[in-house]
């Protein structure tokens, strides 16, 4: 039979009568250390509260003096008290403490036993689970700020809304990291590399269209930006300036000499 790794201890065991009896006896400290021995001994043995060797040797009370170290004088003491008390008896020529299985409810305690190894197991396998699933050298919340696509790099989520951040100050600043914008991030980086973001992010802060330069006063943010077709015509300048001809001092001193040299012309000449 396993051996109980505990035994139950009332915390008032000391207002007890008996070990109020005990401990006014002249050797009362060394009797209740034997008494205490005595009860680890058989939750150890767990075998009812029956002190035996083996299934036909019983203990002796020399052979309780050499395992408890104590001298044979004193044992004999504690055990002749301890049965005065009732607190053991002789059966056989065997020490029995009475109704061990009762107040010890070794039913009830390996139940604890058997209750502790499954959580002690559930709890590894959680931290199995936990190291398998996504390895991050950094803290929870740099963690939480990243994800592992299988067939690609590592997805900075924190990262790209810095770099929104830094390149794009026209717009409304980023200031949360949503589920939202997790799900956008990872969809366009599964097509589009880091430097393309960079490159997309750059374009927008260019536009001066996309910073409220157009006829409703609206202007752009992250979340606009993220969209499959906003980033791919973004990306493609569908909305750069436009460039102006510009008109250089030279070409108007041309032009005005071309104005003056029509009005000598005679009307009906053509060159």
């Amino acid at each position: 039979m396993a051996d109980v790794k505990w035994i139950k201890i009332c915390t008032d065991i000391f207002d007890d009568e008996k070990m109020t009896l005990l401990d006014a006896m002249p050797e009362h400290d060394a009797i209740i250390v034997i008494w205490f021995k005595l009860l680890c001994m058989a939750g150890k043995q767990n075998n009812g509260g029956v002190f035996m060797l083996n299934d036909k040797i019983a203990y002796t009370d020399e052979m309780l003096a050499t395992i408890f170290r104590r001298p044979i004088n004193i044992v004999r003491l504690a055990l002749s008290t301890f049965e005065q008390f009732g607190m053991i008896e002789i059966v056989n020529n065997a020490y029995i403490i009475p109704n061990w299985e009762k107040h010890q409810n070794i039913d009830k305690l390996e139940q604890l036993k058997e209750q502790n190894r499954l959580r002690v197991a559930k709890h590894r396998e959680k931290q199995k689970l936990l190291s398998n699933s996504e390895e991050c050298n950094i803290t929870v919340m740099e963690c939480n700020a990243l994800d592992i696509d299988k067939n690609k790099n590592r997805i900075d989520y924190i990262d790209i809304l810095d770099m929104y951040n830094d390149i794009c100050k026209s717009l409304p600043k980023v200031k949360s990291l949503s589920e939202s914008r997790k799900k956008a991030i990872k969809a366009r980086s599964n097509t589009y590399t880091k430097e393309q973001f960079k490159e997309m992010f750059t374009k927008a802060e260019a536009s001066g269209f996309l910073k409220g330069a157009n006829n409703h006063n609206w202007s752009a943010n992250f979340d606009w930006l993220m969209k499959d077709a906003n980033f791919a015509k973004v990306l493609d300048g569908n909305y750069d300036n436009k460039t102006k001809e510009v008109i250089t001092d030279e070409q108007i001193k041309r032009n005005v000499e071309a104005n003056k040299f029509e009005q000598f012309i005679p009307s009906g000449l053509n060159f």
